[in-house]
């Protein structure tokens, strides 16, 4: 790696063996003292959840000692992280070795444990699936109280294979070791403009099959939405030295890179700030804060604009409903809160997105491809023996999806009420045999959500693992918010 390439760790020292066995200690302490019947939740500084959640008067349980890197082998390839590490903690660790996740989502306080229990995404997920998929082990603290090491092929493989998507209603992690791979300075970025989602899709096709488009191989990939016919896929491939001339662009300051697909034709950007290139403007939603108008930002400390400031002003309304109270004194509509990721089967991706085009006024929208990882058995034994591994989130092996992103709000019109266009998005989705991520608001019924989401499987994971049912359901917390 070059200088300046990867700054030092703000992640502080590694975390030791008997420091991470003291923390699991108090824990599992903490959570024993917890009488049964009484709600348990997790006290987490961050949250990337915008589904509600119950209050309780119990504290939480307190996890701030399970944030740091435990270990990290460069040549093996792997790292143990204790569960509440953020990702930018993570990267902190990994890049000095020339290393990172393989797949790393797009905002930095995103945690690898939340990642696991709750999917994660981006642009290298077209060839490296979700980000459990790279987990080789976890350390788990169960519902009934026990810590059990969950591995994909051990005693407690029912529990490793049911924890994605899980949503802490099973256990939380305490540790996970993962893979990593090699990355190089710099990434080389193309942005190819479409007149239609149908030929966008066409290319992600060409992407997803061949790992290049037009000839020239693709690491990385993902597209946004503008309009109808201004469809935009970002092609991006690492580069060992910054080509000649080329000055990279920085946009974690003034510049904005959502805004650059539109203008610029290629790009180039050091590994961290292509892995963080969504995190300053929290993809294009720092708009409703105004920090994308020129004087503001100008005023804006740097150091504010990142994704955990957003939520801070997020939650702050949610409490008190400073804006909608002031749009209710204008005479505006009423507004509900669309905010969602969607998987949809790559060859029924035009007929949803010009769907919810003509139906839900909300644009930009995000892409980003997923295709689940091999198993290493090959293909055609991995699809015969198991083809779709993960019983909470059945993507099915070998097939291409494309993530489908939109986080907004939309008026209430007259006659309708508050959830009725998130109930179109889970309709149309199931109808073309998608799913969607549970990190924000869910309404299926419960004998619907088991169909979609674990169902017979779930329940005996959750039997085997939380007998007492300590820890909410995963429809009570997806669904009923408790």
């Amino acid at each position: 790696m070059q200088d300046g390439d990867v700054r030092a760790s703000r992640a502080g020292s590694l975390a030791t063996a008997e420091e991470h066995e003291a923390a699991v200690r108090r824990l599992t302490t903490a959570y024993a003292a917890i009488p049964v019947g009484e709600p348990v939740r997790l006290a987490k500084h961050t949250s990337n959840l915008f589904r509600p959640r119950a209050a309780t008067a119990r504290p939480g349980l307190d996890v701030a000692a399970l944030h740091r890197v435990i270990s990290v082998d460069a040549a093996g390839r792997t790292a143990r992280v204790q569960g509440m590490t953020t990702y930018e903690h993570l990267l902190d660790a990994t890049l000095p070795h020339g290393l990172m996740p393989l797949v790393v989502p797009q905002l930095k306080t995103i945690t690898l444990g939340g990642a696991v229990t709750g999917l994660g995404i981006e642009a290298s997920s077209f060839r490296n699936g979700l980000p459990h998929e790279s987990v080789l082990s976890m350390e788990i603290l169960t519902g009934s109280g026990e810590v059990v090491l969950a591995t994909p092929d051990g005693e407690h493989a029912d529990l490793f294979h049911a924890f994605p998507n899980s949503y802490g209603s099973l256990g939380y992690a305490l540790s996970l070791t993962i893979e990593l791979e090699p990355v190089k300075p710099w990434v080389s970025l193309r942005h190819k403009r479409f007149g239609s989602i149908r030929d966008a899709t066409a290319a992600i096709e060409e992407v997803m099959s061949t790992r290049a488009y037009a000839g020239v191989p693709v690491d990385f990939v993902d597209g946004v939405v503008f309009t109808g016919t201004e469809v935009y896929l970002t092609l991006a491939s690492w580069l060992d030295t910054l080509p000649a001339g080329v000055t990279p662009s920085d946009y974690t300051g003034q510049q904005i890179f959502y805004r650059s697909i539109r203008t610029r034709v290629s790009d180039v950007l050091p590994v961290r700030d292509y892995l963080w290139r969504w995190d300053t403007d929290w993809f294009w939603c720092s708009r409703a804060f105004g920090a994308q108008n020129p004087l503001i930002r100008r005023l804006w400390p740097k150091r504010w604009l990142r994704s955990d400031i957003y939520w801070k002003a997020i939650r702050f309304e949610n409490a008190h409903h400073w804006v909608a109270k002031r749009d209710a004194r204008r005479g505006e509509l009423p507004r509900e809160r669309v905010v969602q990721d969607v998987e949809i089967p790559l060859h029924r991706l035009p007929e949803f997105v010009e769907w919810f085009l003509a139906e839900v006024p909300i644009e930009p929208v995000w892409l980003c491809p997923i295709m689940l990882r091999d198993s290493g058995t090959g293909e055609a034994d991995a699809l015969a023996s198991d083809p779709e591994p993960w019983p909470l989130y059945p993507m099915r092996r070998g097939a291409p999806y494309v993530n489908v992103g939109f986080w907004s709000t939309v008026p209430i019109q007259p006659g309708r009420t508050d959830g009725d266009v998130n109930r179109a998005v889970e309709d149309k989705v199931s109808e073309l045999g998608g799913h969607k991520s549970l990190y924000s608001d869910a309404f299926y019924d419960e004998a619907t959500f088991a169909a979609l989401y674990g169902g017979a499987a779930y329940d005996v994971v959750k039997k085997a693992h939380d007998p007492d049912g300590r820890l909410r359901s995963l429809y009570d917390k997806a669904v009923r918010a408790r």
